[in-house]
C-alpha cells in the first residue's frame, strides 16, 4: 500500500529519478541543479527521496523551474525527515506528491530507507546517479532500477574523488555515462523540447499485408480471427504476420495473438 499526500497525475509516468549523496560537492550541486531544471522545463517529473544533499536540491530545483516532483519517504507521511525539509515537502504536495509505503506515525529509522529506494526507481523510467560514495544509498537505488528494467545513468567524476567512486563504479558495470542532460531524452524518446519523437512505422509491402494490417488494431486478435476478418487463408495470414513482426509492424501478444504496433 502506498500513502500519498498530493496528487499523482498521468504525466508523471514520464519521470526521471535524480539521486545521490547527502554530502555533495559543488560539482554535484551544479550537475543536480542543471539536470533537474532541464527535466522540469520539459515537463518531465523529477523523482527523489527528499534526503539532504542531491535529493533535496533535485526537488527544490524542479519546483523553482515550474515542474512536478515526487518524493518518497522512509517514514510515515506525518514524520517528514529530515525536519528541515518539512516546508519543502509541503511545497511538493502542491506540485506533485509525497509518498510512503510506511503507515502514519512510522519514525525515520535507518533501516527504512534502503527498501524505500525500490519505490524511487519504480516510479521512474530512468535513474540518474549524480554523486555517490562506495556505500551510498544511491547505489541501492541503481540496483533496484536494474532489477526493474530501468535505464541507469551515472555522472562521471574524478577517479580520486570519494563522491565519484560510486558513480564511476556504475559506469564500469555498464551504466549510461551522463555527459549532458540531453542524453536522457534519447532513452525517453523525446525531442529537445520534451515532445515525443515521431515514430514512422513501415507500411505494408503487398496486398496480403495490406488486408491483414487493415484488420488489426491495438487489441490483440487470434490468427483464426484475423484470417476470418480478412477473408484470407490461414497459411497466407501466418506468413504475412511473420514478416510484419520482423519489420516491426505488428506485435505478438501471446500464443497466436497479434496486434498492430503502436506508432
Amino acid at each position: 500500500m502506498l500513502y500519498v499526500r498530493g496528487r499523482i497525475r498521468e504525466e508523471d509516468h514520464q519521470a526521471v529519478a535524480v539521486v545521490g549523496t547527502r554530502r555533495l560537492t559543488s560539482y554535484g550541486r551544479q550537475v543536480a541543479e542543471e539536470i533537474a531544471r532541464f527535466l522540469a522545463r520539459r515537463g518531465i517529473t523529477v523523482v527523489s527521496g527528499l534526503a539532504r544533499g542531491i535529493d533535496g536540491i533535485a526537488h527544490r530545483t524542479a519546483l523553482e523551474a515550474g515542474g512536478r516532483t515526487l518524493a518518497v519517504l522512509g517514514s510515515g507521511l506525518n514524520r517528514v525527515y529530515p525536519p528541515e525539509h518539512r516546508s519543502l515537502a509541503r511545497d511538493i504536495c502542491h506540485k506533485g506528491a509525497v509518498l510512503s509505503d510506511y503507515p502514519l506515525g512510522t519514525p525515520p529509522d535507518g533501516s527504512n530507507f534502503p527498501p524505500r529506494n525500490r519505490i524511487v526507481s519504480g516510479l521512474a523510467k530512468i535513474v540518474v546517479v549524480i554523486e555517490a560514495g562506495q556505500k551510498s544509498g544511491a547505489l541501492i537505488t541503481a540496483n533496484y532500477a536494474a532489477d526493474q528494467g530501468r535505464d541507469v545513468f551515472a555522472v562521471p567524476g574524478k577517479i580520486y574523488a570519494p563522491k565519484s567512486k560510486g558513480t564511476n563504479f556504475l559506469l564500469k558495470q555498464g551504466a549510461h555515462p551522463l555527459t549532458a542532460p540531453e542524453d536522457i531524452l534519447d532513452v525517453l524518446e523525446l525531442t529537445a523540447d520534451g515532445q515525443p519523437e515521431a515514430v514512422q512505422l513501415p507500411l505494408p509491402s503487398n496486398p496480403t499485408e495490406e488486408e491483414v494490417f487493415e484488420v488489426l488494431g491495438l487489441e490483440a486478435l487470434h490468427v483464426d480471427e484475423i484470417s476470418s476478418r480478412a477473408g484470407l487463408p490461414i497459411e497466407a495470414v501466418t506468413a504475412a504476420l511473420t514478416m510484419m513482426e520482423i519489420k516491426g509492424m505488428v506485435v505478438k501478444s501471446g500464443s497466436m495473438m497479434y496486434r498492430k504496433a503502436a506508432g
